[in-house]
């Protein structure tokens, strides 16, 4: 018997989950878009999902994707991965967690972080960008769960913008960076857990400093 199959935490979640929510495999390959061959072998043990497969499963069984990635015994320390506590962070340290991954080649710049927020910007001030903020922030805290230290400072960003507290700048730097958390594909996609959520802690800590400085 296959490491695999002897220690499938994941194939076991994923039948709880699937009979909880009366889900067929066919089922579940309509709504992912997973061949389902593809499903009933990383259920049955006889493949490892990828990342991509657990962000699908995670999206479509409502369930926190930290949870999935446990199952499917991911071995990225949390710690070193979600506790970047201010931007001086090293670049190249990031780097480093990126390539040991193997999950990810993309190359990662504080500059890209700016970048990428600043795109935002404009989008924020329209009236499809503020709806996605207030409708968008709730759906992705239950997808995520509560997996690092700056959660608690992306809800005091999300009531900040929520309640209107502050300048018209103010919100629009805040709303960027409520947008930057909401969307799965930014400059580090989120489907590789840990690791994609090392650039929203940067995007925050960016955001407070510039809200600092108004």
């Amino acid at each position: 018997m296959s490491d695999v199959k002897r220690d499938n935490k994941l194939g076991l979640l994923l039948k709880t989950l699937l009979k909880e929510r009366s889900l067929s495999m066919r089922k579940l390959s309509q709504l992912t878009d997973i061949d389902t061959a593809t499903i009933s072998r990383i259920i049955n043990g006889k493949r490892k999902a990828t990342p991509e497969h657990i962000q699908k499963f995670a999206d479509h069984l409502d369930v926190p994707i930290s949870e999935l990635f446990l199952a499917a015994g991911f071995s990225i320390e949390r710690k070193n991965a979600t506790e970047p506590s201010d931007i001086t962070m090293s670049v190249e340290c990031i780097q480093n967690l990126l390539e040991s991954s193997d999950l990810i080649d993309n190359e990662f710049t504080i500059a890209s972080v700016k970048q990428q927020l600043s795109n935002y910007e404009q989008y924020v001030q329209t009236e499809e960008g503020k709806e996605n903020i207030l409708k968008g922030f709730g759906e992705k805290m239950k997808k995520l769960g509560s997996i690092g230290p700056f959660i608690s400072q992306l809800k005091d960003m999300y009531e900040k913008y929520r309640l209107k507290n502050g300048t018209p700048r103010e919100l629009v730097i805040v709303g960027s960076a409520l947008i930057y958390f909401i969307v799965t594909v930014d400059v580090i996609p989120d489907y590789v857990f840990p690791l994609g959520y090392i650039d929203d802690a940067v995007a925050i800590q960016l955001v407070a400093k510039l809200q600092s400085a108004e």
